[in-house]
């Protein structure tokens, strides 16, 4: 379903002086991996990883330096916008930060409806009903604002509205940091029961090991840009062959399930710090 080669990101910073060259920070670095259609993978790293990046790129929003995306045997890297329907339709991505993504100005059923809107897709109220109640929200909930909403049951509408189109792969970036601890469990049984009645593709992106081995069935484990380990979820989580990633690990079982909130990566941040 989705191929990725030899990808590669810079990104050039401002001068500081004008006697000095600019700055190239790296975000990716030679990234290749393949994912099976019905899979759900799960990519894990610290902050400053490259994980954003290469959701990016994925999703057609950025252009890699160097190497190729390939969904569902389309190139998607070097094409225009107007040349990627075919991934705005089959691939829709659910962002970090729900109040941040959803238009205060719009009613709910308007943000649902909006991707059939935009593809021109029949049925719109219909499929916005449907929605609501597969995300646990009610029937009126439609004629509501967003902030009328708690961070979780925007997330769901977020949730909602991803899946208006019938996508084929779903991206979750991030999709319960933002949240508070109380209701990331919700979210996290929400998104795995909508993967598996839809029948999508995931890819799940996350600062915790922890969470990605409740969601997923593969990780890939990125560290600086670079891919450094990738596998079955179970085994990378019992038997890590980085030493990064047996950092991930050992950090985990500190987190105490949703008590405090804090990822292995920010512990291991944490141990870094002089």
């Amino acid at each position: 379903m989705i191929k990725v080669e030899n990808l590669s990101r810079v990104y050039r910073r401002s001068r500081t002086s004008p006697l000095r060259p600019r700055a190239e920070v790296h975000a990716l670095r030679d990234v290749s991996f393949e994912i099976e259609a019905g899979r759900r993978f799960g990519i894990v790293g610290e902050s400053g990883s490259g994980k954003s990046t290469l959701v990016r790129l994925i999703a057609g929003l950025d252009q890699p330096t160097a190497g190729a995306v390939t969904f569902d045997g389309q190139r998607v890297d070097g094409r225009s916008e107007r040349r990627l329907s075919f991934l705005r339709r089959d691939l829709q991505v659910v962002f970090q930060d729900p109040t941040g993504s959803l238009d205060p100005r719009m009613r709910v059923r308007d943000i649902i409806a909006e991707p059939l809107v935009a593809q021109r897709i029949p049925g719109q109220a219909e499929r916005v009903a449907e929605l609501l109640a597969a995300v646990g929200l009610p029937a009126d909930a439609g004629r509501r604002f967003p902030h009328q909403f708690s961070g979780g049951q925007r997330q769901r509408i977020s949730l909602a509205r991803a899946l208006a189109p019938k996508p084929r792969v779903l991206v979750a970036d991030e999709p319960v940091s933002a949240l508070d601890v109380s209701v990331r469990a919700q979210i996290l049984n929400l998104l795995s029961d909508l993967v598996e009645q839809f029948a999508l593709t995931l890819v799940f992106v996350s600062h915790d090991l922890s969470v990605v081995r409740h969601v997923c069935d593969t990780v890939a484990v990125l560290r600086s840009g670079e891919l450094v380990e990738i596998g079955d979820v179970e085994q990378v989580y019992r038997e890590p062959r980085h030493p990064y990633t047996r950092q991930l690990v050992q950090a985990a079982p500190t987190l105490r399930g949703a008590l405090s909130g804090v990822t292995a990566a920010d512990l291991i941040s944490e141990r870094k710090r002089p």
